[in-house]
């Protein structure tokens, strides 16, 4: 590629006869041009640069429309203000970790909707937290929004960038009490390009779709930035747009001749879940040369099932393509050989410990544990596997993935211990991953600080949980394996999480098979089985096993476990319908959405662990009977049937003429 910084890019290809597409519903799209992206990207320079942002200045994004996220993005980047992209979320953490990250940067810009700032303003209030009071307070000062973007026809003056520059900063997704930001600079994210498009082949003739958050590094460098470069034609689709109608994901694949597509695993769950007993329907997928799978353990089983149930309307088996990556390497690590059907290999899964060589087994065997080839590292970058002591092991053994190269970052923002930590003394950086090389094919077997040692050998967390899924009503994502290590003890305790809405005497039989199913696969014995009524995530969706591992120790479940132990839950009445008629309606909404948990008006749907998913479909159900009356933030500002039908009522008296 001719260009070492994202401007020198966007200058190449500000007049290339590409556009971006943009998908808000079925029949809803429209396109903006590179040119007309460039131009609304200096539109909102300068009003960043009117309220004194210049060079260097750190730029919160806090959107949830693709298209405004885009457009500030490259604004961003064209003054050499720095984006930091943060994801809104809908719980009180979420809006924790914006505010501990304006505080980490020190004196930021934040660009979002006045509606979100108010909320992160209200919760900033109700904390009652000083620290957090001033960073709010510091950060409305220096707040651009969207509501108040009128006229873009005024440029701003672009800043000319060097590679060495920093082009923006990804934090974690919050998998910790303080998320790390990961600087990549702009020859960070030109290598990464660079040797993505030759490992992957992008190139002008191919049209990609994304439904993946642009706060999530697949979703902004992959597919945006790699795809911009390429010149592909690139189509984005709302996340929630995907999580409310999976099934149009591929329905716009389809109409698109789509040819690169992309999801993690539970994307892949979600579509087949909706889908269910039916015919994928009057679909054409041959075009699909490339399906991404990534950012979470891969499931061969879902491979198998998704590329079943998908070949009917002519999707390539060839065309499951699982990689490996992580934001410190500006996404991506390693890719498999384009156009070849995805590999998969069967380990023994009591011979996993770091140093251990691997044990191929048949796949028959219980003890086996299937894991996905993802091929080989990309051009530009290194990888590695070493033990403990850093030091490189043979082929076939088990070790950390380590690596290096011009796409791998260079530290945390305002981190030094961490940096310090986070880089070997000959300059690998320690990915946090395992994994081996096997006939040079790379596997990643888990995570180093998630696994398990139990009984004086390790586990992986996502490999226990895929045994216990096979529970009767259980799924991946409603159960979650931990090592717990109560204080004084000398290993771990293996306990399992179980989300479960209903009552103790439904719950035991259900932990008794979880139980069962565990020992008979591995030998290990259960500690406990604990009914949760949430499983914690990150916005990208990765269970935070430390949080429940937490809970857990400090004594939060004692009373679940004992009345599962006692035998006394009973299944709660389901409330009385009010004579309210639209309370009535909205209770019946609730009740039939969440099945397994019978709730009354006072409910507060956030304590009682509502999922995103739920929610959603809640606030579907409502809009269905009073359209467009309520927003779906609107039901986390009224959390109980109570307080939302009084709010919902309120609304219907304002709207009759």
């Amino acid at each position: 590629m001719q260009a070492k910084t994202l401007t020198e890019l966007m200058a190449l290809n500000r007049d290339a006869p590409r556009s971006i597409t943009y998908h808000s519903g079925e029949n809803d799209s429209h396109a903006v041009t590179f040119a007309q992206l460039h131009d609304r990207a200096l539109g909102i320079l300068h009003h960043l640069q009117q309220l004194g942002a210049k060079p260097g200045d750190k730029l919160l994004l806090l959107l949830n429309n693709n298209e405004q996220f885009v457009d500030a993005f490259w604004g961003g980047v064209l003054g050499g203000i720095i984006p930091v992209p943060v994801a809104i979320g809908i719980s009180d953490e979420h809006r924790h970790k914006l505010l501990r990250i304006a505080r980490k940067l020190g004196q930021p810009y934040i660009y979002t909707d006045r509606k979100t700032l108010e909320r992160i303003g209200s919760f900033a209030v109700q904390t009652g937290d000083a620290a957090e009071g001033a960073t709010f307070a510091a950060l409305r000062e220096r707040a651009f929004l969207v509501d108040e973007l009128h006229d873009i026809t005024v440029k701003g003056r672009p800043h000319t960038a060097r590679p060495e520059d920093t082009a923006f900063i990804q934090f974690s997704s919050g998998s910790t009490s303080e998320p790390k930001g990961v600087v990549l600079t702009h020859a960070n994210l030109i290598a990464n390009i660079d040797g993505s498009t030759q490992a992957g082949g992008f190139n002008e003739n191919d049209t990609s779709l994304s439904w993946m958050p642009l706060t999530h590094d697949m979703g902004l460098i992959g597919f945006h930035l790699v795809m911009f470069a390429n010149r592909v034609h690139a189509n984005l689709m709302p996340t929630e747009l995907f999580v409310r109608r999976p099934l149009l994901w591929l329905g716009i694949a389809s109409q698109q001749r789509a040819t690169i597509l992309c999801s993690p695993n539970f994307g892949y769950r979600h579509y087949l879940k909706v889908l269910g007993e039916r015919s994928p329907g009057n679909l054409d997928l041959s075009a699909v040369r490339l399906i991404f799978n990534g950012a979470e353990p891969i499931s061969v089983e879902l491979c198998e099932e998704f590329l079943a149930r998908l070949a009917s309307v002519g999707l390539n088996r060839n065309a499951m393509f699982p990689v490996y990556g992580l934001a410190e390497a500006s996404l991506a690590v390693s890719f498999p050989p384009v156009g070849r059907p995805y590999k998969a290999i069967q380990l023994n899964r009591h011979k996993l410990g770091v140093g251990e060589r691997a044990e191929v087994l048949a796949s028959a065997s219980r003890d086996a544990l299937g894991l996905v080839s993802v091929g080989q590292v990309i051009p530009l970058c290194e990888l590695r596997i070493a033990g403990n002591d850093d030091a490189a092991l043979p082929e076939g053994y088990i070790g950390h993935i380590h690596i290096r190269g011009g796409n791998v970052t260079g530290g945390y923002y305002e981190e030094p211990s961490v940096n310090a930590e986070t880089f070997t003394a000959d300059g690998w950086l320690r990915t946090g991953d395992l994994g081996l090389i096997l006939q040079g094919e790379t596997y990643i077997t888990g995570r180093a600080k998630e696994i398990l040692f139990v009984n004086g050998q390790n586990y992986y967390p996502h490999d226990l949980e895929s045994i216990a899924q096979r529970a009767q009503g259980m799924e991946l994502g409603k159960v979650v394996v931990a090592g717990v290590r109560p204080p004084g003890a000398e290993t771990d305790q293996l306990v399992v999480f179980l989300l479960h809405r209903g009552d103790a005497a439904e719950f035991v039989p259900v932990a008794a098979e979880v139980t069962r199913l565990i020992n008979e696969h591995t030998g290990l014995e259960v500690a406990d089985v604990v009914p949760v009524k949430r499983i914690p995530k990150t916005t990208s969706g990765k269970i935070q096993r430390h949080l429940l591992e937490q809970h857990y120790i400090d004594g939060e479940f004692a009373a679940e476990l004992a009345e599962v132990a006692k035998l006394r839950g009973s299944q709660g009445a389901v409330a009385t319908q009010s004579a309210d008629t639209i309370e009535a309606r909205l209770l019946q909404i609730c009740n039939n959405v969440l099945a397994n948990r019978p709730v009354t008006a006072k409910d507060n749907l956030f304590e009682i662990g509502a999922s995103s998913l739920k929610l959603i479909e809640i606030h579907e159900q409502i809009d269905k009977d009073y359209p467009g009356l309520l927003d779906l933030t609107e039901l986390f500002d009224h959390p109980t049937i109570a307080e939302l039908s009084r709010h919902l009522t309120l609304k219907l008296a304002q709207a009759s003429p």
